[in-house]
């Protein structure tokens, strides 16, 4: 698992976690942040508790942002027998290291990222942005939501996508969604390990879920208020979205800024 802060000075903060052997995204998420532990941690949870157990071990960097899930799966994992039992459930390391999500990331960055970085970039070359508070919640709220339906799009693609093996000792092969969900059928073994739901509750009382606004509450109302004022619809696509952008700016009202 990793952050990806490419979009972060624009206010899309992007996390993941990508299942090593088949290649299967666990979780994609774009949020206002990619550096609250807790908020990470609920990604995992949520995980987790929807594929009934955890990993054997995850591998991420030394960054503080992965504490919380760090610690709650060597929670989870402290009483198995394995070799990968508690603290050894964890592997840390460089963030360039971690192969796996670090591929993923390149290809993000060709398929969607880098249309999101030039598309921002205008902005700010053009005037429409100085990286204010103002400006970069306006940007989450025209954009966040679309920034993570890419996200999604992206990862559906990836996961029904053939993958052949790039060497004889490649583990991956085939569509990385069936590789996951029926790992005996590329004669690999299923590492999943079984978890007690009341540890899980325990663990997610610890998490800060992201939030349902794509934004500070703070100025969500005032965006919404000068939406409805002017009947402007919510944006279908990103060019709409640089569209309404200029628009809500230019309507700010100047004691906004007293």
């Amino acid at each position: 698992m990793d952050g990806y802060d490419k979009l972060k000075p624009y206010g899309s903060a992007i996390n993941g976690c990508i299942d090593g052997v088949s290649r299967y995204v666990l979780w994609m998420e774009a949020y206002t942040t990619n550096s609250d532990p807790k908020v990470v941690a609920s990604y995992f949870i949520k995980t987790v508790s929807g594929i009934g157990g955890c990993r054997e071990r995850i591998r991420a960097d030394r960054g503080t942002e992965q504490v919380s899930v760090e610690e709650m799966q060597m929670f989870l994992q402290r009483n198995h027998p394995e070799s990968f039992a508690g603290e050894r459930s964890v592997l840390c390391g460089r963030s360039t290291a971690n192969q796996r999500i670090e591929g993923w990331w390149g290809t993000l960055r060709r398929q969607s990222a880098h249309f999101w970085m030039n598309l921002f970039q205008t902005l700010l070359e053009d005037g429409h942005f100085t990286g204010d508070f103002l400006d970069i919640s306006l940007i989450q709220f025209c954009y966040l939501n679309l920034v993570q339906d890419e996200l999604d799009e992206e990862v559906n693609t990836c996961s029904s996508h053939t993958i052949r093996p790039r060497s004889a000792d490649d583990t991956a092969s085939g569509r990385p969604v069936i590789t996951y969900s029926f790992p005996e059928w590329p004669s690999a073994e299923d590492r999943l390990k079984a978890v007690a739901m009341e540890e899980v509750n325990l663990c997610l009382e610890a998490c800060s879920p992201k939030g349902q606004l794509p934004c500070h509450d703070t100025v969500f109302e005032l965006w919404c208020r000068l939406m409805a004022g002017n009947g402007w619809d919510d944006p279908a696509d990103p060019f709409a979205a640089a569209d309404l952008y200029i628009l809500l700016r230019d309507e700010i009202p100047p004691q906004v800024f007293d």
